[in-house]
């Protein structure tokens, strides 16, 4: 799909939507108790055209075809969109890796590759992967600040393979680590909980907190998977240590399996570390007959995961999360899976 078209699509979408050209109730009692949302259309930039790539634009659009079939219009609230600046970016990566970006990106024509590795490039992917983290940074102040009560960010490009100092696995910023950073320090929330339940294994995200004792991060993926990290033997180093969770499950896993791992082993792992904050690394590619991964997760299965996040954020931290897409490649499954997360994030029907 050409971006012309894709925008095109777009503006169909937000006339019948109502999403993308509302702005935020004026008041926070009409905002508090709703669920944010957020979309940036710079996001649709990265790799635009027809690349063929699997993390496409159509990603997005889908998600808000989505939210728009499942009658979610009225449960969300617009949260503003802003580019991230080199100062939050650095919060979770070195300033080398920051300007190594800049420069790669400055002047791309057709798809590139970061020199880090596997990641394509397309001219308008340092905007998106700049709107992606400074968005979120928005999510994050509105549920810290109580304006709303959690929120979804529809982003891309994701973020959860970046490590401080590569771009990998179709990820440039790493968007949660970020903003976990950036609620310590901004609105001085100690303990943050990450939970990941992408179907790859979010080596970014771990690598970055592995020795603070300040973040826990949870995860279910499928070990053999790419990138190859996150055994149930990794559990931090110094500090640290104990505040990762790895929960491997094997090819086929369905919404039983992964219900278990959040019920049996998220569950009072997070008592434990009682979080202020809830990040939570959305990848949706666990589902059935995704393009990248092999799990038979439904969007059931994704419901009812979410409703453990929730009831954990009600019980340790006031409710508040925020929700990041990561993967998921099959959009009509992408499309069902977010408006059922979405739904349980919004107090929706069952």
């Amino acid at each position: 799909m050409r971006p012309d078209t894709i925008r095109d699509v777009l503006k169909g979408l937000a006339a019948g939507l109502g999403i993308l050209v509302v702005a935020l109730q004026a008041g926070e009692a009409q905002t508090a108790r709703r669920t944010g949302f957020l979309f940036d259309d710079r996001d649709l930039s990265h790799l635009s055209g027809d690349t063929g790539h699997p993390e496409r634009p159509e990603r997005l659009t889908s998600i808000l075809a989505g939210l728009d079939n499942a009658g979610l219009v009225k449960d969300v609230a617009r949260i503003a969109p802003r580019l991230a600046t080199d100062e939050e970016l650095a919060l979770a990566h070195d300033r080398g890796y920051i300007e190594l970006v800049k420069r790669e990106l400055a002047n791309v024509t057709g798809v590139h590759q970061l020199s880090t590795g596997d990641t394509d490039v397309t001219a308008g992917s340092l905007v998106a992967a700049r709107a992606a983290a400074g968005g979120v940074l928005n999510a994050a102040d509105a549920v810290a600040m109580g304006r709303m009560k959690n929120a979804f960010c529809a982003v891309r490009p994701p973020g959860h393979h970046a490590t401080r100092n590569r771009g990998m696995g179709f990820c440039i910023f790493n968007n949660v680590a970020i903003a976990a950073r950036y609620l310590q320090k901004v609105h001085n929330i100690r303990r943050v909980l990450i939970v990941d339940f992408d179907y790859h294994h979010g080596n970014g995200t771990q690598d970055i907190f592995y020795d603070d004792d300040t973040v826990f991060y949870f995860s279910t993926h499928h070990y053999g998977a790419y990138p190859g990290t996150g055994s149930a033997a990794e559990t931090g180093t110094g500090k640290g240590i104990g505040t990762t969770l790895n929960v491997p499950l094997p090819p086929g896993a369905g919404d039983a399996q992964i219900l278990a791992a959040f019920e049996q082993r998220l569950v009072p792992a997070a008592r434990r570390f009682k979080p202020d904050f809830i990040l939570v690394s959305a990848g949706f590619d666990g589902m059935r007959n995704d393009l990248l991964g092999q799990f038979d997760i439904t969007p059931q299965g994704y419901a009812a995961i979410t409703r453990v996040i929730v009831k954990l954020a009600d019980e340790l931290c006031q409710g508040r999360i925020v929700s990041v897409l990561e993967g998921g490649y099959r959009l009509d499954g992408l499309a069902e899976s977010v408006a059922a997360h979405v739904n349980v994030l919004s107090g929706g029907r069952p």
